[in-house]
């Protein structure tokens, strides 16, 4: 078989596209710096068939095999083989051939260590071996090498043998590497580049003058046996140059390559990501003017605890590009932050003003599914509300637009380049990402940051691989025979490994102290160790020289569920950790089903919000009220911030701790502080609130109604104690059209209009390949023109919002720090079997509480569309009046002012149709 063909047929075995340069070697060495191909093979693996990785290193020098007793015979021998050059073969006599060398190895009967058994649990039972004492000074260069697991009968022929996953290894062998204080580029009298490659056989480093230009210089890096780091130090500072590493290194199934590759640790690159920039962070020109003169306590202050936040998420090029206020240069850029009087721009300052903390922005570090440079713009034809034909064209440029959410991680500490004036000119993505935060802090916003650290766009040999390509099945997680795991949806990663945690934890540390982050949210958070987490939070705090909230996705799935793997950072195992994870509970009571509901499900299953058997849509089966009662006893759970030992009197009568609450097979309650709950209704995940409304609303709902239910939705979050969490637009009933997933659904499904005209609702049918099997049900729905709210409901829902972050910033009531301070002060009303189940409840007390503005705050949220009366004895005689906020001349809902009623001599409270309303007591 020729080496072409040989190459191609493992590239198509390890899911590979690409195909990568396969011509000789560059007659000069500083040509590889240059070529077009990013890898090139120098030793083809001699023996082309696949071969899984069965047999895990515990350690430096203990192997697992799982399975591999019942191969084991008489006489039989387990040795260790390998070749720098990837030569290893099994003859037609089943004789092993090619080796450099090979080791015999120990059988080790042992109790395994309870550290090993701990990290290991996951893997099989199987026989285990020891490398012999003397033998292990050998292993650092075995690594560095093609390397089988081999098991021979008494003859020397092979019975049987599999790869090894080496992560166990590695991680004992370099321990030091831990500590290195600085992995990537450092520059100060001399300019030193730091890569992690234990693994290499050869490390090299490329530098050129600018991005597009040849290369200048080929410098060697030197090897450090302790840590497994290759380094070089060069006289000078050689800021602005760029760079890239040449790494020697075996890869599985294709033999030894020398991959041209970027810097994990970039901290800035050139166009599409093709070069890592030399930078150094502290100097002047990366630094607008002034980012060094504002002290931290001019910072935005008004968050003192996790629970004093207020977050809106906001995408970079939704908040502007279809702004036209903003510079057209300017739109869908860092830089559409810096312009005051722009028409987002002012709706954030109201927002802030109103009671808003934080601005969080979908991914911005550096993704790799955004082009750069010369992104294509689809041309949306004009077409019916429920036309294919938008989508069609959304969908024909979706690979190569200027949009995506951003979910796929290239380089994880350096700024995205298409958000960036000039992707060419590394420096100025630095500068005006500084500028973006300046601008948010300004405006009293803090700035949060979605990061993902759970997967990689791309592992193996692929041209968007980092990590993989520089130490081969070390930063991804594998499965039992040695293949990357996908079940956050692309090629997860293994924050349990000691160097992919220190990845996670440098670069948090570095957007925390460099770009002056204030909060950072972990997408699918639960797919890394708890203990990870919390050694972050130590370090990101000690960086940032103050507290860093971190708020993640706790969702336990995949191959890490249920601890299989290490205790997760996930909903249930983050208690007392002051680590907050996003809760479903009342997400889901409020909206109704799940966010994997499909078919008729979607309208079937509605919510408390929209209709739960006081109003049923057509699709709707008749439900008894019990399920009323019980989905507002869950929305009491997130109004008491799902708090474990919260205790709440049911709908059937008996007064139960939160955690003893059902929510499908997991307790309602489980948090043990507030400060660890994300209270939300909306999120840029699934359908937006106004589309799940349209979707299981009764269809002849008007306009108006619709956006009072909308604000409903977001009276619950704004009353729940713990940190409240919006989706931007979600004041102004944005929509997606009906899209259920829009991560990569262009401008066109994703647009925000600040100028309050339109809210997205009617652009057609969402793209087809997440909605299409639900286009019959969508259809119907897009088409009827009742549906879309006027300028005037937008303008309501926007100034309603407003009313509700005053409200919530009023009294400390809302924001109480402790479960202690909400067990004392917070009492849910009308509960029981007896209760009016349209109708939620609550008293908080003031008394003798610093911020609480008022002696009692009682809040009702009734999501019935008719005037309810609610009956409390307990409050009889009381002297209560409205929230200030409602009686405002500017009060959005005037019907609260004229309509919601207490008779001090009956305890009856009168509350308007679909109202949020708040008394309270001097």
């Amino acid at each position: 078989m020729s080496i072409q063909k040989m190459v191609t047929n493992r590239l198509a075995w390890c899911g590979l596209s690409l195909v990568f340069g396969l011509a000789p070697l560059p007659a000069k060495a500083l040509e590889a710096c240059d070529e077009p191909g990013f890898a090139h093979l120098l030793h083809p693996q001699r023996d082309a068939a696949p071969l899984a990785a069965r047999a895990y290193w515990l350690n430096r020098g203990l192997i697992q095999w799982p399975g591999a007793a019942e191969k084991m015979a008489v006489g039989a021998r387990v040795k260790l083989y390998y070749s720098a050059q990837a030569a290893l073969q099994i003859g037609p006599n089943q004789a092993l051939g090619g080796a450099d060398a090979s080791l015999l190895l120990e059988p080790s009967r042992a109790e395994l260590p309870a550290d090993l058994a701990q990290r290991f649990k996951f893997i099989a039972p199987g026989p285990r071996w020891q490398v012999a004492e003397a033998d292990l000074p050998r292993l650092p260069q075995l690594h560095r090498a093609q390397v089988w697991l081999v098991l021979e009968d008494e003859a020397g022929l092979v019975q049987a043998h599999t790869r090894l996953q080496a992560p166990g290894a590695l991680d004992d062998l370099y321990a030091a590497a831990e500590r290195v204080e600085t992995l990537g580029v450092s520059v100060a009298r001399q300019t030193s580049f730091t890569l992690w490659a234990p693994t290499a056989q050869k490390v090299s480093l490329c530098r050129y003058p600018s991005g597009s230009s040849k290369a200048l210089a080929l410098d060697a890096l030197k090897w450090d046996a302790q840590t497994g780091v290759w380094q070089t130090k060069l006289t000078g500072d050689l800021s602005g140059q760029y760079y890239n590493f040449l790494v020697d290194v075996f890869v599985p199934g294709l033999g030894v390559v020398r991959n041209r590759v970027t810097d994990p640790y970039s901290l800035s690159l050139t166009t599409d990501s093709k070069r890592s920039y030399v930078a150094d962070l502290q100097r002047a020109a990366l630094k607008p003017p002034g980012w060094d003169a504002v002290p931290r306590v001019a910072r935005p202050s008004r968050v003192k605890t996790a629970t004093d936040m207020v977050i809106y998420e906001l995408h970079v090029r939704d908040f502007s590009i279809s702004d036209a206020t903003v510079p057209a240069a300017k739109r869908g850029k860092y830089s559409a932050f810096t312009q005051s009087s722009s028409a987002g721009m002012r709706h954030l300052q109201a927002l802030a003003k109103a009671g808003l903390t934080d601005v969080h922005l979908l991914p911005v570090f550096d993704i790799a599914s955004i082009p750069e440079a010369g992104c294509l713009k689809p041309k949306i034809p004009q077409a019916a509300l429920d036309s294919p034909l938008q989508q069609a064209a959304v969908m024909a440029v979706a690979a190569e637009d200027c949009f995506n959410w951003g979910y796929d991680p290239f380089h994880y500490s350096a700024p995205e380049g298409s958000y960036s004036s000039d992707a060419a000119k590394a420096e100025r993505r630095i500068i005006e990402f500084r500028e973006m935060v300046q601008a948010l802090h300004k405006a009293d916003l803090r700035v949060g940051m979605d990061v993902v650290y759970n997967h990689t766009a791309a592992a193996g040999q692929h041209e968007k691989s980092v990590l993989d390509r520089i130490v081969p099945g070390y930063y991804q997680r594998l499965n039992a025979l040695g293949e990357v795991e996908r079940s956050t949806c692309c090629d997860n990663t293994a924050t349990e490994h000691r160097m992919m945690a220190k990845l996670m934890i440098d670069s948090v540390a570095l957007w925390a102290r460099e770009y002056k982050i204030d909060s950072f949210r972990f997408d699918l958070m639960a797919h890394q160790p708890r203990a990870v987490m919390e050694a972050l939070q130590e370090r990101v705090n000690q960086a940032a020289g103050r507290p860093v909230q971190l708020i993640g996705e706790g969702w336990n799935f995949g191959e890490v569920a249920h601890g299989a793997r290490f205790v997760q950072a996930s909903q249930l195992s983050l208690n007392g950790s002051g680590i907050a994870t996003f809760s479903d509970r009342g997400r889901d009571a409020a909206r109704g089903g799940s966010a994997g509901d499909s078919g008729q499900a979607v309208l079937q299953n509605q919510g408390w919000l929209n209709g739960l058997v006081y109003a049923p849509n057509a699709s709707a089966p008749q439900r008894p009220p019990a399920d009323l009662m019980q989905a507002a006893d869950l929305i009491r759970v997130g109004l008491a911030g799902s708090l474990r030992d919260y205790e709440l009197l049911t709908w059937q009568g008996k007064k139960d701790k939160l955690a003893d609450i059902a929510y499908g097979d997991q307790p309602a309650g489980y948090v043990a502080q507030p400060g660890e709950v994300v209270n939300y209704v909306d999120n840029h995940d699934n359908q937006t609130l106004f589309d799940i409304n349209v979707l299981k609303l009764p269809r002849e709902t008007s306009s108006a109604e619709r956006a009072r239910v909308q604000v409903l939705g977001l009276a619950l979050t704004a009353f729940s104690q713990g940190v409240a969490y919006f989706h931007a637009g979600v004041d102004i009933l944005r929509s997606k059209s009906l899209d259920k997933n829009s991560y990569d659904s262009g401008d066109w499904f994703n647009r925000l209009d600040w100028s309050y005209r339109d809210n997205g609702f009617g652009a057609g049918l969402p793209p087809k390949l997440d909605n299409g099997e639900q286009y019959p049900l969508l259809a119907p729905l897009l088409a009827d023109a009742s549906i879309k709210p006027s300028p005037a409901d937008i303008a309501w829902t926007r100034d309603a919002f407003r009313d509700l972050l005053k409200i919530r910033a009023s009294s400390s009531l809302f924001r109480l720090p402790t479960a202690e301070a909400i067990q004392q002060r917070l009492k849910f009303l009308n509960t029981g079997p007896s209760q009016n189940p349209r109708v939620v409840a609550a008293s908080l007390d003031g008394r003798g509480w610093p911020g609480a503005g008022f002696e009692q705050v009682l809040y009702f949220i009734n999501v019935d569309p008719s005037a309810q009366h609610i009956d409390l004895p307990s409050e009889v005689a009381k002297q209560f009046a409205l929230h200030p906020v409602h009686l405002d001349a500017a009060a959005a809902d005037r019907r609260i002012a004229a309509e919601a009623r207490f008779d001090a001599g009956t305890g009856r409270f009168t509350l308007p149709g679909r109202s949020a309303v708040v008394f309270v007591r001097q």
